[in-house]
């Protein structure tokens, strides 16, 4: 089957169009700056080069106009399917849903939790669905995977009245990534894989908890704000904070919602960026404040880990995916190493290896646990939603 994958952010909308069977892709790019001045639509059809283009996008519905005209106009390859990666799937989907009015009407009604990605998700459905009435849309949730939680996790201890009628809770976040990981996982290792803790470290980051195929615990919660320390994200703080910064500071609510989700992490710390390979660079420059970000980065993942695998009552797998994840071999050296009184023994020459050549172990032969390097394939999981709901 060949599906068009959209996965609309905040001010992007990336796009992929790949045969569900073969795992060909046919067509991907990007549209940045959405919303903002200078917008630039970048895309590679095929074996052609990459074309790159100034475009101004008002909104997403103008985004992916300019997608799919690209692909009507450069791609001969037709559409079977549209798949939609959505952030946030509230309290009602427990998986993927085939899009219909109920589905875009719970879309909205949740969007408050994630208002910046939500919405032009939800635009970008509109569109497809108005102009290609025949073609399934399927909206793929970030959060579904996590709604396997127990009561005990998922649950906040705050009045029952308040949450029951604002909805709050440990929703999760990257549930399609955490999800494509256990699979990659259990295939390569079989019934060696049975607790496995997902690492999903990148700009943004997660860890999940994950038994059986099940998800049991998660780093991220209402939003994704919450859990590890990330590259402009704070993470997990004392919630007083804000209520301190606003009373005594006088700073506004959205003056603190943009300092935590835009100004902190990897960025603040380091004073200079939010990109963990310049941090790297200027921690084995010996600079202090790279040092700090770089052993905070791991510490706090380790943390947060440690409580993961108490939610599972051991832990016999550890991927490690997404930018950071797949790429730096030092944070992963540092963050099993606090994990040696669990049997967790990384192979040095293996870890500094295992850098785009696909899934890998890069485990010492005498490791408790088994540790891998699996590069994430969210939109080939989008695309096997696609699939299976379409049918």
């Amino acid at each position: 089957m060949n599906v068009l994958v959209i996965n609309a952010g905040s001010s992007s909308l990336k796009f992929q169009l790949l045969d569900t069977k073969t795992r060909a892709i046919f067509a991907k790019g990007n549209c940045e700056r959405i919303g903002l001045a200078d917008g630039i639509f970048g895309y590679k059809v095929g074996d052609a080069g990459k074309v790159e283009e100034a475009c101004d996008f008002p909104d997403h519905k103008a985004a992916i106009a300019r997608v799919l005209k690209a692909l009507d106009d450069h791609c001969d390859v037709a559409i079977d399917g549209i798949g939609h990666r959505i952030v946030q799937g509230g309290w009602y989907f427990k998986d993927s849903a085939l899009v219909d009015d109920t589905v875009m009407d719970k879309i909205y009604e949740f969007a408050p939790l994630a208002p910046l990605h939500n919405y032009g998700e939800a635009a970008a459905i509109e569109y497809c669905r108005e102009h290609y009435p025949d073609l399934p849309n399927v909206a793929v949730f970030d959060t579904s995977f996590h709604m396997t939680l127990p009561k005990v996790a998922y649950t906040y201890a705050l009045p029952k009245d308040v949450c029951e009628k604002y909805r709050i809770r440990k929703y999760g976040a990257h549930g399609t990534s955490h999800r494509y990981e256990w699979m990659r996982a259990k295939e390569i290792l079989g019934p060696k894989c049975r607790r496995l803790l997902s690492c999903h470290l990148g700009n943004g980051a997660s860890l999940a908890a994950i038994m059986d195929g099940v998800c049991h615990d998660t780093t991220m919660g209402l939003t994704p704000l919450d859990g590890l320390m990330m590259g402009t994200r704070c993470g997990s703080i004392d919630p007083a904070t804000v209520c301190y910064l606003q009373r005594e500071g006088g700073y506004t609510y959205d003056e603190v919602d943009e300092m935590m989700n835009k100004k902190s992490g990897l960025l603040a710390v380091s004073g200079k960026t939010q990109d963990a390979r310049d941090i790297r660079a200027g921690a084995d420059k010996g600079d202090p404040d790279c040092l700090l970000a770089f052993d905070m980065y791991a510490y706090k993942a380790m943390q947060q880990a440690a409580a993961m695998i108490a939610s599972m009552a051991g832990v016999d797998t550890i991927t490690f995916t997404a930018g950071i994840g797949e790429n730096d071999y030092s944070i992963r050296q540092a963050f099993c190493e606090c994990f040696e009184w669990l049997g967790v023994r990384v192979d040095r020459e293996r870890n500094r290896a295992a850098v785009g050549n696909g899934p890998q172990v890069i485990s010492a032969e005498d490791s408790a646990v088994t540790v891998m390097v699996i590069p994430t394939d969210e939109e080939y999981m989008i695309a096997l939603d696609v699939e299976r709901l379409a049918k």
